[in-house]
């Protein structure tokens, strides 16, 4: 653990930064690979949409199924600084492989299983960097989301711009350079990171017995899990159904002669999160110092109306200009991104703090990758929902899409009802989280 003695980096410790650049290049990667991702298999690989789709959709799915073994393994076996290299230099191989089109498919699946090792060692190891009250550690998260949207802003401008200027594999190439570096970074910090804690029968037998309390908490996560799935089902369409609207029915045009790429609008999701995060947590400090705290489930809920409002809303710009033949300006599009991320901003964050913040010691690995996990199903049925683009009115599709966004909104609210007294007593101090 940190001590407070320590010399620290930016007010926190060193370890932080070692985690946040980390991550930083590996979501370059992650992200820089799936801007492109569609535009290659339609464009490149000759597959229609709706198998493209799916084919999105199964990797998506596949890419927060492999966490929930890869977690376990951490926590189990491997640690969590061995599975993070062994999990980081399968990804990179991955991207590399996919400059190939012969092993298009096996170099979907290398980096969905290097993801599942990677991921949840890598956040799993915040919390060991600070001492038990440490009020750091309520930032922390924060800080490390910013990470994320960092690298994440970045690749659509560097892969995304290759990919479509100079070629697909390019942009691949890219992605997999972005890796090593990521890779580069965490050995070369390792000493700054918390030790790895024991594992083992030793382990096991330390741990407390489950009670009743541990037993709510994990009912009241497995809850949150489920509806989550039904949530990212209308979340998941930005790389898939929404990046097919910003090919076909966007006009992209800016001034004479210039074409904005369809890769860019994608940055326009960092971009928010850099800018309101800030807005955001200090709206909840100001509310908090009043006395008000909303619970981190009615949060959530409120996300995913927001989500839901911002699908509607384009289905409605959607639908006048087919009725009338045109494209929508460009604008739409980043409005839609704005109101969007907002959105994300209120319930992503939380969610990911509830199942850091709760596991039991010895299972955070374990806890963060079933976090992970609803995304599996929630990719399922994102590709799923995918299919329907090219048989309904697009309009009408975005519109279904804000009614199942509506319907995670709704039962994340009853959830907030019924077990707001579990969330109320097992996370105190969870609110670290609610600002991704």
């Amino acid at each position: 653990m940190s001590s407070s003695t320590e010399k620290d980096w930016f007010g926190h410790p060193r370890g932080l930064t070692i985690l946040f650049l980390t991550e930083m290049w590996e979501m370059f990667s992650f992200f820089g690979m799936r801007a492109i991702l569609v535009y290659y298999m339609t464009k490149h690989l000759d597959m229609n949409q709706e198998y493209a789709s799916l084919v999105y959709g199964a990797y998506a799915a596949f890419v927060y199924f492999t966490p929930v073994f890869g977690g376990m393994v951490a926590d189990r076996w491997l640690g969590k600084a061995r599975a993070v290299v062994i999990g980081g230099a399968t990804m990179a191989l991955g991207h590399f492989m996919m400059s190939w089109e012969a092993l298009f498919y096996p170099a979907l699946c290398m980096i969905a299983l290097g993801n599942g090792l990677f991921l949840p060692s890598l956040a799993s190891q915040i919390e060991g960097l600070y001492r038990e009250g440490d009020a750091r550690s309520k930032s922390a998260y924060n800080i490390y989301y910013v990470g994320i949207n960092l690298g994440a802003f970045m690749a659509p401008f560097v892969c995304g711009t290759l990919g479509e200027a100079y070629g697909w594999h390019w942009g691949f190439a890219a992605a997999g350079f972005g890796m090593l570096l990521s890779l580069v970074i965490y050995l070369a910090g390792r000493r700054y990171l918390p030790a790895e804690p024991m594992r083992g029968p030793a382990a096991r037998a330390a741990r407390p017995p489950m009670d009743r309390a541990a037993r709510d908490r994990f009912a009241l996560l497995i809850g949150i899990a489920a509806i989550v799935v039904i949530f990212r089902g209308a979340y998941e369409q930005v790389g898939n159904t929404i990046a097919l609207w910003a090919d076909t029915g966007i006009n992209r045009q800016l001034g004479s002669g210039w074409t904005i790429p369809m890769t860019w609008f994608i940055s326009i999701d960092s971009l928010v999160v850099f800018a309101f995060t800030p807005v955001l947590v200090a709206r909840w400090a100001r509310l908090a110092r009043r006395g008000i705290e909303t619970p981190l489930l009615g949060r959530m809920a409120f996300g995913a109306a927001i989500v839901a409002a911002s699908y509607v809303a384009l289905g409605l710009v959607a639908g006048w200009n087919e009725a009338h033949g045109t494209r929508a300006s460009w604008v739409w599009l980043a409005a839609w991104f704005v109101v969007f991320t907002i959105g994300e901003l209120y319930i992503l964050p939380t969610g990911l703090a509830l199942f850091g913040r709760m596991a039991p010691e010895g299972f955070r690995a374990t806890s963060i990758a079933t976090w992970f996990f609803a995304g599996f199903f929630g990719n399922l049925l994102a590709g799923g929902l995918g299919t329907l683009w090219s048989q309904f009115a697009h309009g009408w599709f975005f519109v279904l899409i804000g009614g199942v966004s509506a319907l995670s909104a709704v039962l994340l609210y009853i959830l907030c009802l019924r077990m707001g007294d579990v969330e109320k007593h097992a996370t105190v101090g969870a609110q670290a989280m609610l600002s991704r």
